[in-house]
């Protein structure tokens, strides 16, 4: 169950980027990485009471999670 949940927030990670940067495309990185984890957070299928315990518990996963897919999504963006 744990590798599953890990696995959504990767999965979202990439959505929760794209996500931000649409909306604040002229933001700093660090605005864009607050949206981009509170849209991941705001996504996961679990009970809302749950939420701010997984954001806490997980705060470092995810926040590696968001980093990959940025670097993954800027060389993507570069080789085009």
């Amino acid at each position: 169950m744990l590798k599953n949940f890990k696995n959504t927030i990767t999965d979202l990670a990439f959505s929760a980027v794209n996500y931000a940067e649409n909306k604040l495309s002229t933001a700093t990185g660090k605005e864009k990485k607050q949206i981009a984890i509170t849209f991941l957070i705001e996504k996961l299928a679990i009970p809302n009471v749950i939420k701010p315990f997984a954001a806490l518990l997980f705060s470092k996963f995810i926040d590696n999670a968001i980093e990959q897919a940025v670097k993954y999504l800027n060389q993507v963006k570069n080789e085009d």
